[in-house]
């Protein structure tokens, strides 16, 4: 794609790719060299590098709320490579869709290829191969939310560990009560 068919699809409603994993459908926020950045409703601003796009299908039909372009936050860099440098040392996700979708630390660019670092493995991916990069907006929230459930998941088996355990003690004081009735009827002369 060229910089002025980007250029001229600035603000319009269009859908990238026709199907599969990497399609979505947004409005052209800005139009880099090699890239161009899209903004969709359930995903944010997501980056498409120019050279794996198919094609682009501009919706004449969408009456689209003009949000301003100001208010959006998005990275307007020249180049592919200035956008990964851009996004160095943040939560992203590269490759939206399909069996390629990594989701990690950027740890380092370089020209030929990025560093991404997952749970515990280190990918290096070939510049050439990022379809798409975007910010993990999610990444924060589901740290937040799953450290939550753990520290939940936790405190609830604590109190359930501290239940039995005080059952447990209750049970061997019934039984020592019991035995020790036993042994005072046993030596009073008294059976059950």
């Amino acid at each position: 794609m060229n910089t002025e068919l980007l250029a001229s699809l600035v603000g319009k409603m269009v859908k990238v790719n026709r199907g599969g994993p990497e399609s979505r459908t947004g409005k052209v926020l800005y139009g880099g060299d090699d890239h161009f950045a899209l903004l969709t409703e359930k995903e944010g601003v997501v980056y498409f590098n120019s050279s794996h796009v198919k094609s682009i299908t501009q919706d004449l039909q969408s009456n689209v709320e003009e949000a301003s372009e100001e208010s959006m936050e998005f990275l307007k860099e020249d180049t592919l490579g200035a956008l990964f440098t851009s996004l160095r040392n943040q939560q992203v996700i590269i490759n939206r869709g399909g069996p390629e979708k990594l989701e990690g630390f950027l740890d380092n660019v370089n020209d030929d290829y990025v560093t991404l670092v997952l749970q515990d493995e280190v990918v290096r991916l070939a510049t050439f191969h990022v379809k798409s990069i975007s910010h993990n907006t999610n990444a924060k929230d589901e740290d937040s939310s799953e450290s939550q459930e753990s520290s939940n998941e936790q405190s609830s088996s604590q109190e359930s560990n501290q239940e039995k355990s005080s059952s447990k003690k209750s049970k061997k004081r019934h039984r020592s009560a019991l035995y020790l009735d036993e042994m005072e009827g046993a030596e009073s002369g008294y059976s059950k």
